[in-house]
């Protein structure tokens, strides 16, 4: 099955990691890293470039769907796969998205590349959109501090199952990688 784009040879329907793979083969790792930054704080990189990073649900955004958020998760989700030092304060600004989509994204690109740290993340513990509260606690326990263990202690009161799951096994792991017992 052929499941490139004909103009620009972009492998649709693999899966994220695998189109960046290519696209860091072909363009280099910085570029991808530092156009995915520029997706998420905005900037236009280009249609093939948002097919490199959203595969056939960029395609839809080309034939005319609304973008919506979906350029900044697409290049935040890019960051899960390439890296450069200099996109992190993209990162860092992409936890105050409106969107919480955006939000989700970055917490989760904070927990792979363990950036950011209890000020930029703390915020996320009480969003209100429980994936987002989810991503920051797990953000949280790999570059917070024992500072943080009351907010997650908060956490395993809130209404939502999976949140409280969240915090919970985020306060283990806080505790865990601090080696020390969080009150």
């Amino acid at each position: 099955m052929n499941n490139t784009d004909p103009a620009s040879d972009v492998p649709l329907d693999d899966s994220p990691a695998h189109r960046i793979a290519v696209a860091v083969e072909r363009f280099g790792e910085k570029n991808v890293a530092e156009r995915a930054a520029s997706l998420l704080r905005g900037g236009n990189e280009g249609e093939e470039f948002l097919l490199w990073v959203g595969g056939r649900h960029a395609q839809g955004v080309l034939d005319g769907a609304p973008p919506l958020y979906w350029p900044e998760v697409w290049g935040a989700r890019a960051l899960n796969y390439v890296w450069d030092e200099s996109c992190e304060s993209a990162v860092i600004a992409g936890l105050s998205d409106r969107a919480w989509r955006v939000r989700e994204m970055c917490a989760r690109v904070c927990l792979g590349r363990k950036i950011g740290g209890p000020q930029s993340l703390s915020p996320l513990l009480s969003d209100e959109n429980e994936r987002v509260r989810i991503a920051g606690a797990r953000a949280i326990a790999e570059v917070g501090d024992a500072e943080n263990a009351p907010a997650l202690t908060a956490m395993l009161r809130d209404p939502e199952k999976e949140v409280r799951r969240a915090a919970q096994q985020s306060l283990v792991r806080l505790a865990k990688r601090l080696d020390r017992p969080l009150a």
